[in-house]
């Protein structure tokens, strides 16, 4: 067993116990903490497989930007709230089986179609690996995500706008105290509406 073999399993093995801790454990910071170490033990698997940029993009994007927000939010809730929804886990169980279920189906799937998969399908994969085998990580990355995978590519940005409009509304609270402006009745008032004249007599 060579070097390169050796690290494979060692993270593997790493990234399959801090996975299993990040849903087990009770301390949703240390769960954040466990979730960032998945994360770099992908990465680390990524770089192994000569996916340089795909780890990297795990590692600036992913630890180094949206589970330092996570775990920032995390520390801002109230532990008692969280208590609470764990105390109600059990109503949940149904749907995470349901999800399970659909995710394990998927996975299954796609081993079956690699292992059984027609020699048509071996030789398009043949001859696209012959094609990018002269481009860099990065640079056949985006030659398939622009060129072959374009609408799918498309699609998955228009979500994540969507997910994100969302969630701003659904977080978007309006406040008594807040002392904003109204753009639309601004716009609506007349100057008689505002201006008013005064007809005063002046006593000598």
């Amino acid at each position: 067993m060579n070097i390169i073999s050796a690290l494979f399993y060692i993270f593997a093995a790493l990234l399959c116990i801090s996975a299993i801790q990040t849903i087990t454990i009770k301390n949703p910071v240390h769960a954040a903490l466990f979730l960032i170490l998945t994360f770099v033990s992908a990465s680390v698997l990524f770089m192994l497989q000569g996916a340089e940029f795909l780890a990297l993009t795990l590692i600036l994007v992913y630890v180094g930007a949206v589970m330092v927000l996570f775990l920032f939010v995390v520390m801002m809730l109230d532990v008692k709230l969280l208590e609470n929804m764990r105390a109600n886990f059990l109503t949940y169980i149904p749907t995470i089986a349901l999800v399970s279920i659909l995710f394990l189906g998927q996975i299954f799937y796609i081993i079956y179609k690699s292992i059984f998969s027609s020699d048509k399908n071996v030789n398009n994969i043949n001859n696209l690996s012959v094609d990018l085998g002269n481009l860099s990580n990065t640079k056949a990355l985006g030659k398939l995500l622009f060129t072959q995978y374009l609408p799918a590519f498309e699609i998955v940005g228009c979500i994540l706008l969507v997910a994100i409009i969302v969630a701003v509304v659904l977080t978007l609270r309006s406040r008594k105290d807040s002392k904003s402006l109204d753009v639309t009745e601004q716009v609506k008032v007349k100057p008689e509406d505002r201006l008013t004249f005064v007809s005063s007599k002046i006593n000598k």
